[in-house]
């Protein structure tokens, strides 16, 4: 937590590095947590709901992940 506050560049070569913004705060709580799938819900000031993120193949180093808002149960 003694990072929540940071914005800012972390240096290339170091863990996380690039650009560190901070677009939105708020809570969350976990619903699914596995290697290739994370499902949360979000209660912040800009993201509200069930939000989904699945791993793939795209991206740096075959490490991408999509990121999209679970479609409301019916």
């Amino acid at each position: 937590m003694e990072y929540a506050d940071f914005e800012g560049e972390i240096p290339e070569g170091q863990y996380g590095a690039g650009k560190v913004e901070i677009w939105d705060r708020g809570n969350y709580k976990a619903i699914k947590i596995e290697d290739k799938e994370i499902i949360v819900t979000l209660k912040g000031k800009q993201l509200t709901g069930d939000y989904v993120l699945i791993k793939t193949k795209y991206g740096k180093n075959d490490k991408g992940w999509l990121f999209f808002k679970k479609k409301a149960d019916n």
